[in-house]
């Protein structure tokens, strides 16, 4: 396989006292004490296969080189949570913080390196003007809503940064933090395996719900959506779902003028996978081969990079174009890389 390997979502290890170089003043005077246990109480950093940070785009390339990877994507770690803040200023000035930089320590380093900006769900209009910002003043080639928090992203005060991505031909990339706060009642499990299990897929699930039932799709036909790391397994049967219910109760989905299904197979919404997912040839073949995009994760605790590469070079079950559309084109497509 001659082909250049892109990375959809891989994330950097950004500190406290990297981000308070970046803030604008007044907030530059306040202190930056992020919590040494994320706020909803689970402790992921000694879990798994975690040891690795990127907190440097040499880190970044060396982990490239290592897996031949030509280009990576790069999305927050501590900035996952950034939903949960009540404080709307301190999190547009933290956002616009994080997203500078980005530009100045990673992406502006080499052209190997891309990333996505952080927008504050909390403000609407001010995460667009940002959008308008990373995009044209920073470089970077899409825009990441959390998945987690107390919002859903078909709500109209979100409309904004939908216009302004379109406009900006860019992307909006939905990503889960692996939280249980807001999330569907898994914050009733005891430990952190049953919350992690539900966590990404049901924030994705109530967010592509919310997106598509809203009208999202139809009322911007050429923005491009990716919902990442929940795998795509769980597409096919939550479109579905969605498709059956909207055919009991299509009065309560005016905006939509055809089936749920249809918009989500319609080629602008992207799903990321896992390398060892079962049902990985199922969703190529009923969400779309050209829909479902790589993502390393790395250097995430529960990432399996380099050794995904070849899990996915080495499946029985999708073809040589799939892989390739898989590993390289779909990515190069969703971010105009």
């Amino acid at each position: 396989m001659s082909y250049p390997i892109l990375d959809a979502d891989g994330h950097v290890t950004e500190s406290s006292e990297g981000l308070a170089r970046y803030l604008d003043e007044p907030f530059r005077r306040r202190p930056l004490n992020f919590p040494l246990v994320p706020q909803d109480g689970w402790d992921r950093r000694m879990l798994g296969t975690l040891g690795q940070t990127a907190s440097s785009p040499d880190e970044w390339l060396q982990a490239m080189d290592k897996g031949g990877m030509d280009t990576a994507v790069l999305f927050p770690t501590l900035g996952l949570f950034m939903s949960f803040l009540r404080d709307r200023a301190w999190a547009v000035a933290l956002c616009r913080a994080y997203n500078t930089l980005l530009a100045e320590e990673f992406t502006g380093k080499t052209p190997r390196l891309k990333a996505v900006a952080l927008l504050p769900v909390q403000d609407p209009e001010a995460a667009a003007r940002e959008l308008t910002r990373a995009v044209t003043e920073l470089g970077m080639v899409g825009a990441m809503l959390a998945a987690d928090g107390g919002h859903v992203l078909g709500d109209p005060k979100f409309l904004p940064i939908y216009e302004e991505a379109q406009r900006l031909d860019t992307c909006v990339a939905i990503h889960a933090s692996g939280s249980h706060l807001g999330g569907a009642g898994v914050d009733l499990f005891p430990t952190f395996i049953q919350t992690h299990t539900c966590s990404h897929a049901f924030g994705q699930m109530r967010q592509l719900t919310s997106i598509v039932f809203e009208g999202i799709p139809e009322r911007f036909p050429r923005l491009r959506i990716a919902f990442l790391e929940a795998g795509c397994g769980w597409a096919p049967y939550w479109i579905e779902r969605m498709d059956d219910e909207f055919a009991k109760r299509q009065a309560e989905a005016p905006a939509l003028k055809k089936k749920p299904s249809d918009y989500v197979r319609g080629g602008n919404i992207y799903f990321s996978c896992e390398a060892d997912e079962w049902l990985l040839p199922q969703a190529v073949k009923l969400v779309g081969e050209s829909q479902i995009v790589y993502a390393s994760d790395f250097p995430h605790w529960d990432n399996s990079y380099p050794g995904s590469l070849d899990e996915i070079r080495n499946r029985g079950d999708i073809t040589d174009t799939q892989k390739r559309k898989i590993l390289s084109d779909n990515t190069r497509r969703l971010y105009r890389i």
